[in-house]
């Protein structure tokens, strides 16, 4: 494995793991790389200094710049911290109703179950009927709580 320091055009930095050299090539060839911040897609190798072991040395410092672990839970962007956020309210006042989900909106929107704001999951299949049917559904930018951990 091989971590890289990339930037995109309009110099977002962000920095991801590569099997190979060959595979970072490819992925970029093929425009499988973007930006996390803005979804460009014209992403290059950010200047990175090496990790190197000295001689003799059984482990060599951490570099100044090292994230320290407790940081890696904090957001990242401004994006990052809004979508924290809108996940902490809709599980706060919205009930979750797993993979009942398409079954329970009907059944909402239909008036044969009390009105209230839930989330869950559906297959696309099924949260493309209930758009066609004319059922208010969104998808959600978050994994559901069960598939976190």
């Amino acid at each position: 494995m091989i971590r890289y320091a990339l930037k995109c055009e309009i110099n977002h930095q962000f920095d991801s793991w590569f099997q190979s050299a060959d595979a970072f090539d490819k992925l970029l060839a093929s425009g499988m790389l973007s930006c996390p911040d803005c979804g460009s897609d014209d992403v290059s190798k950010a200047i990175m200094a090496p990790r190197v072991q000295g001689k003799g040395k059984s482990e060599s410092p951490a570099p100044s710049n090292t994230v320290p672990m407790h940081a890696l839970t904090a957001p990242s962007s401004a994006a990052e911290a809004a979508l924290k956020e809108l996940k902490r309210k809709i599980e706060k006042h919205s009930e979750y109703v797993g993979k009942e989900f398409a079954a329970e909106a009907r059944k909402i929107h239909d008036g044969d179950a009390p009105e209230r704001s839930i989330y869950g999951e559906a297959s696309s299949d099924e949260a493309r009927q209930l758009v066609e049917d004319g059922v208010p559904v969104a998808p959600l930018p978050f994994i559901p709580p069960r598939k976190a951990n």
